[in-house]
């Protein structure tokens, strides 16, 4: 167990205002759990701090025509808390959002929350040992800090020519303007990604023209999509193991295409499903030509549905396969000069993944933001500890996304930092930060397995890849690796300092 150089003793006012143990950033599933995981491991001195005025997360901010879910339900829930009453194999948005405030109010998290409480900086102080985390309600303080904003909350706006002076309404997937009536209106779509291939279908069918600007073509797969007859969700409900089996082997499908993707000859085979998919629904060799990628599948985030290309080849909407460059009044340019008038322009762009937006407000004990000291690859030490920054946890952090459920993430990371807390609180340790050699070896393995895989050798430009060129998004192995390594917090890897005062 190596310590830290500093021999000084050091202390911490527990009885300072607004101090806690623990303070979790994001109400979305990942805080969440930590909140129901901290109070299971009898760590009631900590409060979650949530930016809106109720939890949710992802599934409060996208409302769009469609929004559902890509992993099956099954297994898009807490392994401890599973929903039987799930009416569709993919849930949509409104019963996801629904599933999460069952999961507050059954494990009563809300005298833990504060609604409205935006985090707009956290920074680590040596000189008072604990988390400084400043809010729009004010600031609060603790040893601990988790943070659980997640990576799918700040879209991403394009910087396009000319696009302040549209004439029109223009507005984000996930600021979607439900007020405003899209019938008969002329619609381009920027973007064809995730969100875009869900709510297209649902638009097209209202709008006069819908025109699609594709940067990328995408590798679309059937979506074995359907509802849940109400037998199946009884007998869910009164023989959990049925519903147990379900999830496990809809668990054992993902691994094995997270498996397949270590290899771009296994991906080759896999995609020839999606090749069949697209050659069964577009009959048009124009517009096939146009929807068939120049990538191996699973570079790219593998993408599911039923009606995305039916929605394509629909005689009201144009294709074009080009990046938008420019804005002119109401006509639309794209990079290979095609162009179009529209009234409405709906971003279909995504979200900021390779770069967490929470990096550009946590500071470490130098005063360094976070997103200064990456400069544009994010790294730390199990995707879960930055250097430099003590007692701070990251949820989602770099090089843990794969290609499965968020909850085998979450689940993971949260048995990894409790494990953490616990031993801390049981030794008296004050602070725990990563090993800087150790850090640099498991990134040093991380990069190396990442090589061979189709991340990054399957010929595409994916938000898994940072502004470098480096994958600091993906974990190169299994899950069940990732679990195992995540089961037992190993205090022997970190630097720890266990000298401890309290003041009361």
């Amino acid at each position: 167990m190596k310590q830290q150089q500093n021999n000084q003793k050091k202390s911490i006012n527990s009885n300072t205002k607004n101090f806690y143990k623990v303070i979790v950033v994001g109400g979305g599933f990942a805080g969440l759990g930590a909140a129901i995981k901290l109070k299971e491991a009898g760590i009631d001195d900590f409060i979650l701090l949530e930016k809106a005025a109720e939890m949710g997360g992802v599934w409060r901010e996208n409302t769009y025509p469609g929004c559902a879910c890509d992993v099956p339900s099954a297994l898009y829930s807490y392994s401890f808390e599973q929903n039987p009453s799930w009416t569709r194999v993919f849930a949509e948005q409104n019963e996801i959002k629904k599933y999460l405030f069952d999961v507050v109010d059954k494990y009563k998290v809300m005298p833990h929350v504060r609604l409205k409480h935006e985090a707009l900086l956290a920074k680590w102080s040596d000189a008072e040992n604990c988390w400084i985390i400043n809010t729009n309600q004010g600031e609060f303080r603790s040893q601990f800090a988790i943070l659980a904003c997640g990576p799918m909350h700040e879209p991403v706006l394009p910087e396009i020519k000319g696009i302040e002076k549209f004439k029109g309404e223009i507005f984000h997937s996930s600021q979607w303007r439900h007020d405003f009536d899209l019938i008969g209106k002329r619609v381009a779509v920027v973007g064809t990604g995730a969100s875009a291939i869900q709510f297209i279908p649902q638009i097209q069918p209202m709008v006069k023209q819908l025109t699609v600007f594709q940067r990328t073509a995408q590798w679309i797969l059937p979506k074995s999509d359907m509802p849940l007859p109400l037998p199946i969700r009884t007998m869910f409900k009164l023989l959990p193991l049925t519903q147990q089996l379900m999830r496990g082997s809809v668990y054992g499908i993902f691994e094995t295409i997270n498996g397949g993707i270590q290899s771009p000859t296994a991906m080759k085979q896999f995609q020839k499903l999606a090749k069949w998919h697209l050659n069964y629904r577009i009959k048009d060799p124009i517009l096939r030509e146009k929807l068939t990628p120049n990538f191996i599948i699973g570079c790219k985030r593998i993408l599911q549905s039923n009606n995305w290309y039916p929605a394509l080849a629909q005689k009201n909407v144009a294709v074009l396969a080009s990046a938008l460059a420019e804005i002119k009044g109401n006509t639309l340019i794209a990079v290979n000069g095609e162009s179009c008038e529209a009234d409405v322009i709906i971003l279909g762009t995504g979200f900021e993944i390779a770069e967490p937006p929470i990096a550009q407000r946590v500071y470490n004990r130098f005063g360094q933001k976070m997103s200064d000291v990456w400069q544009g690859s994010p790294e730390g030490y199990m995707g879960t500890m930055i250097e430099n920054c003590p007692n701070g946890f990251l949820m989602f952090g770099p090089n843990v996304a794969v290609s499965s459920s968020a909850f085998i993430i979450i689940e993971a990371q949260l048995d990894y930092i409790i494990d953490a807390l616990k031993q801390a609180i049981k030794l008296g340790i004050q602070t725990i930060e990563p090993n800087p050699e150790i850090t640099q070896q498991f990134n040093a393995k991380v990069q190396a397995a990442l090589q061979t895989t189709v991340w990054n050798k399957g010929g595409c430009q994916s938000y898994f890849i940072d502004r470098n060129g480096r994958n600091s998004t993906v974990w190169p192995w299994t899950t069940f690796k990732l679990r195992e390594k995540m089961k037992r917090f190993n205090l022997k890897e970190y630097l720890i300092d266990e000298q401890i005062e309290m003041k009361n």
